[in-house]
């Protein structure tokens, strides 16, 4: 495979801004040769996105991003090329959505309280078919006119030391990993950096992965992360983050530079995981 990838993308089956048809049509006219669809805590957008990419040159890999909780912060892990139908895979992220529901409306109400009025089904307008985030809450605060960026809405009121945030039920690491081999996929634990502690536990437990390409990391941090890696034997990522131009602006689709190779490593790696687990049950 030649060209450029990008395997962290969210659509509008969570919190991203496009629907994923939208994505993939933006992913083929900036040119890139396959994307990840990793919407959090739901596999919805993926068949979509898989279908309207099975008439183009455009890869697509279904994928999902677990929200995890660690001491006094918050763990991302990817799963790639994970079973995105599987019946149990998905009533467990559906609790997590509904919980997603719950704690918006929480932040809401804390808002409110501070004279920050939001109206409800607004952000639920806003959150379209997919479940209701702190992203939408930030659009509907940038709407209103009290923040003049998302990002000074999660800054000033729902980021996770604001006063309007409200924490939810989540995984821990170690059950995010175990989810998404239980559905057959790749764990890999995205934007790492802050999260390195986990690496070897992880990796015990079967983590496949790092995110090491991701937007604002330089040299020397792409250098620690690679080196990182190969200390532990996983496979090295990257992807924008991207959520939509309203959403994390600095985060463009096929905005980071992430080498192709690194999708065919991985791929293979996935392959060496789905025949060693043939080779288990027969």
């Amino acid at each position: 495979m030649s060209g450029r990838i990008d395997l962290h993308v969210h659509t509008t089956a969570s919190d991203g801004q496009l629907s994923p048809a939208d994505v993939v049509h933006l992913a083929l006219e900036i040119g890139l040769a396959a994307i990840a669809i990793t919407d959090h805590d739901t596999t919805e957008g993926v068949a979509e996105a898989l279908e309207t990419a099975s008439v183009t040159p455009l890869s697509v890999i279904p994928g999902v991003e677990i929200s995890a909780d660690a001491p006094g912060s918050e763990v991302h892990i990817l799963g790639y090329y994970i079973e995105y139908q599987n019946p149990d895979l998905n009533r467990e992220l559906a609790f997590f959505r509904s919980s997603r529901l719950d704690r918006a409306q929480r932040m809401i109400g804390k808002l409110a309280q501070m004279g920050v009025s939001l109206d409800w089904s607004r952000v639920q307008q806003i959150a379209g078919d997919g479940a209701v985030g702190r992203p939408h809450i930030a659009r509907a605060l940038l709407e209103r006119g009290y923040v003049s960026s998302t990002g000074e809405a999660f800054a000033r009121y729902i980021g996770r030391n604001g006063p309007a945030y409200a924490d939810r039920p989540k995984m821990s690491p170690s059950e995010a990993v175990e989810t998404i081999l239980a559905a057959g996929g790749l764990p890999v634990l995205a934007h790492p950096l802050q999260a390195t502690s986990l690496i070897p536990e992880l990796t015990r437990l079967g983590l496949a992965g790092l995110e090491v390409y991701y937007p604002g990391y330089g040299p020397d941090e792409i250098d620690f992360l690679l080196n990182l890696a190969a200390k532990y034997g996983l496979a090295a990522t990257g992807g924008s983050d991207f959520h939509g131009q309203d959403v994390l602006s600095a985060n463009s689709l096929g905005g980071v530079g992430v080498p192709c190779e690194l999708l065919e490593a991985l791929h293979s790696r996935y392959q060496q995981h789905f025949w060693g687990l043939k080779g288990q049950v027969t």
